[in-house]
């Protein structure tokens, strides 16, 4: 997906002391070609890093080599297949760094809790924390689900450009996934508006009839991430989501905490 307000370009970093500033160049490199969709040329990467065109070129030429980077036929650049194994080795770890935070929310709200990254244009669940409750939400890790049918799609989306969010329903198609599931791009506009004002989103039956969602955005997450908590409709009423939303901020934001934290600190 484009770059929204959750997923900026990085700004220009200065080296780390005691860090190999070649190192740095290169990963730099490789979140802005993510940021970027994936594929660029060099005088895009030059233009948005300050770096000169032949340091790019020498940087690109050793991450071709390394499988990390694919020169394309048009002579741009894309992110190479090799990152794919970096890739899900990271989501797991990710899925494993939050468990602890998910405890925390079913420990609080006595609901299922769940965390969500945006994968192109799924969201994708990478770690839940089961209800005790005897009746549950239940769902699959490594499940995916479209953005509009769901709360964490709503979370992550709702500071996204309008004109962003379009283009990726317009590609979804936002088929029905109940009765009550949004179907048209500016009914989820308007929901998108919803979760800007109150600072959560609802998933109301639009995924699973009878079953209600709450979910917040993770922020300044290093790659767009959501976390929700869900259960039947009868208990996550909408006093029991005014209760859980700001419990499900305040857990976000030590959730990023974590992930930013330098390693040796977690």
């Amino acid at each position: 997906m484009p770059p929204s307000a959750e997923q900026q370009p990085p700004a220009s970093r200065t080296a780390t002391p005691g860090g190999v500033q070649s190192l740095e160049r290169a990963f730099d490199l490789l979140e802005r070609m993510a940021v970027a969709g994936g594929e660029v040329g060099l005088s895009e990467l030059s233009g948005s890093s300050g770096l000169p065109l032949p340091t790019i070129h020498r940087l690109m030429r050793t991450l071709v080599s390394c499988g990390y980077v694919r020169q394309q036929p048009n002579r741009r650049y894309a992110l190479g297949p090799r990152l794919i194994r970096l890739g899900e080795g990271a989501s797991r770890l990710l899925g494993s760094w939050a468990r602890p935070h998910l405890a925390r929310l079913v420990e609080e709200t006595g609901e299922t809790a769940n965390m969500a990254l945006l994968d192109g244009d799924e969201m994708v669940y990478v770690a839940q924390v089961p209800s005790r409750h005897s009746m549950r939400m239940f769902t699959e890790v490594g499940r995916r689900v479209l953005p509009h049918t769901t709360g964490v799609g709503k979370a992550l989306l709702a500071y996204a450009p309008a004109d962003e969010v379009r283009a990726l329903l317009s590609r979804t198609g936002m088929p029905a996934a109940t009765e009550r599931t949004l179907t048209t791009p500016d009914a989820f506009l308007d929901a998108l508006a919803t979760v800007r004002e109150t600072g959560y989103a609802v998933d109301d039956g639009e995924q699973e009839i009878g079953v209600r969602c709450v979910a917040v955005a993770v922020p300044e997450a290093p790659t767009p991430a959501a976390l929700s908590v869900s259960g039947p409709a009868g208990r996550l009423t909408e006093a029991a989501t005014d209760r859980f939303a700001p419990l499900l901020r305040e857990v976000a934001r030590d959730l990023s905490a974590a992930l930013t934290a330098p390693a040796h600190t977690r």
